[in-house]
């Protein structure tokens, strides 16, 4: 045999030793990725990308690898080459991976795309149809963004998030289930006992390991008679870490049901005195709640100050602790730049939600105060921020005839807003306890409610502008 023969041979048997090892690493790779081991798989499909760029299964094996690690951007890049070669389970985890940042629009698109295919298939699409809900409810709260100014955030672990609440003696108290009950159970809850210290709201698991939400009174010198809250609040989901204002009757809390656009979300609902029964909660909008865990609201009405609990784009075992100035009016991000609502709904930055010359030192050094009960706070009808350390919480704090005209059409609005408001929330009350007939009738006066809601929404906020420009400029001028 010459010298061509055995390099021909030599050739041959290193190609088929190399096809032999690239089909084992190849097998191997899919055996730990049908057994859901992505960590383990994603080496190996990397290695395969990169001696193939362009397959779309080696792209799509390891963009879901990456996803399930949390790569995200990494998962991103791969599983656009597949659903380019119409990979069919890439539309799926490309839908999710623009869900989880916020590109809610373009997750509906591809569960739009991947139900087609789905249905050529003959399988069923159900489950995704109800993801497609979620996407378009979640794009929607999105572009109503609320123009809340968060101050300060505190990234904590999961289990000691309570250690960045501090509140005011007249706002009531909160403790981990485990302390208040001194109890060694498994419980993920929290406790919030009133400012009397004669109620309680907590959360514990039930059947089925359902968290649901229960309240106990003082008897005596003893807690006692608990009491489940009214299924139209506890949802077939977990429901869990309650807390109620002064008033005893707004109940703010979270839940994995009532259509959370994901994990828990937070809800609030009031006690109807009139029909001694709870309205529907109602979910709130962004900022506030996310594809995440979004848990733990809580108003200081001494301080004017709030909290809530969030565990987007936080590494497992951690979430932040969001401090904000309430906004009772809602108002809206007044800005037609989607990519600056996705910002501030997904609170990239709490620089961005701040208003231009504002200094919130001492509001965050209240927050860490512990103010005693019936201590003397500020009288405030409205917090009017004018900016460099200037702000006015009556019409006639402030200057200028002409930024005073606008305001007081603000104070107006605000009225007209919370009390239609409250119109609507008796409304949709009736409606969800009425027959059909009651339903039809009700069904145009909160459509036309709604809509006249809508069309107040921004007034506000553009004639607080207005009003603040004028202040500015009159200051000035004086000066």
């Amino acid at each position: 045999m010459n010298w061509l023969s055995h390099k021909l041979f030599y050739t041959i048997g290193i190609t088929l030793l190399c096809g032999g090892l690239h089909a084992q690493s190849l097998a191997e790779a899919k055996k730990l990725y049908n057994e859901g081991k992505y960590a383990e798989a994603k080496p190996a499909f990397e290695k395969l990308v990169k001696q193939a760029p362009g397959n779309s299964s080696y792209n799509h094996w390891y963009g879901v690898c990456c996803y399930e690690t949390g790569d995200l951007a990494g998962a991103e890049k791969h599983l656009q080459v597949a659903v380019k070669r119409k990979v069919q389970e890439a539309y799926n985890y490309m839908s999710k991976i623009y869900y989880e940042t916020y590109r809610f629009d373009q997750a509906a698109e591809m569960l739009e795309d991947y139900i087609d295919l789905l249905a050529k298939k003959k399988q069923d699409p159900q489950a995704f149809e109800a993801r497609l809900d979620l996407a378009n409810n979640a794009q929607r709260m999105m572009e109503k963004v609320e123009d809340v100014q968060i101050i300060d955030s505190l990234v904590v672990d999961k289990e000691d998030f309570l250690s960045a609440y501090i509140l005011s003696e007249e706002s009531g108290t909160l403790e981990t289930y485990k302390d208040f009950f001194q109890t060694n159970e498994p419980v993920g809850s929290t406790v919030y006992k009133n400012q009397k210290g004669d109620k309680i709201y907590y959360a514990h698991p039930t059947d089925g390991d359902r968290y649901c939400l229960f309240t106990q009174s003082m008897l005596m010198d003893e807690w006692g008679d608990e009491k489940q809250l009214p299924m139209n609040i506890n949802s077939n989901d977990d429901d869990n870490y309650p807390f109620v204002l002064p008033d005893g009757a707004t109940i703010y809390y979270a839940s994995k049901g009532n259509g959370s656009i994901g994990g828990y979300d937070l809800f609030v609902t009031r006690y109807n005195i009139n029909s001694d029964t709870y309205l529907a909660p109602e979910q709130l909008g962004m900022p506030f709640n996310s594809p995440y865990n979004d848990y733990m609201m809580v108003f200081d009405e001494v301080k004017g100050l709030g909290w809530f609990v969030s565990d987007r784009f936080q590494p497992e075992g951690k979430a932040c602790v969001y401090l904000f100035i309430p906004n009772p009016e809602h108002k809206r991000v007044e800005s037609e730049d989607i990519d600056l609502k996705r910002a501030r709904a997904a609170i990239t930055s709490i620089q961005e939600s701040w208003k231009e010359g504002s200094d919130y030192a001492e509001l965050i050094r209240l927050s860490h105060t512990e103010i005693p009960y019936g201590e003397e706070k500020i009288e405030k009808d409205f917090e009017f921020i004018i900016g460099n350390d200037i702000v006015y919480y009556k019409l006639d704090d402030i200057k200028s005839p002409e930024a005073k005209g606008y305001y007081e059409k603000v104070v107006a609005l605000n009225k007209q807003i919370k009390e239609l408001n409250g119109k609507l929330d008796g409304l949709r009350a009736s409606y969800a306890q009425g027959n059909k007939a009651r339903k039809d009738q009700l069904k145009p006066t909160i459509l036309e409610a709604e809509e006249q809601l809508n069309s107040l929404m921004d007034q506000p906020g553009e004639l607080e502008k207005k009003a603040r420009n004028a202040e500015i400029k009159y200051l000035t001028n004086k000066r």
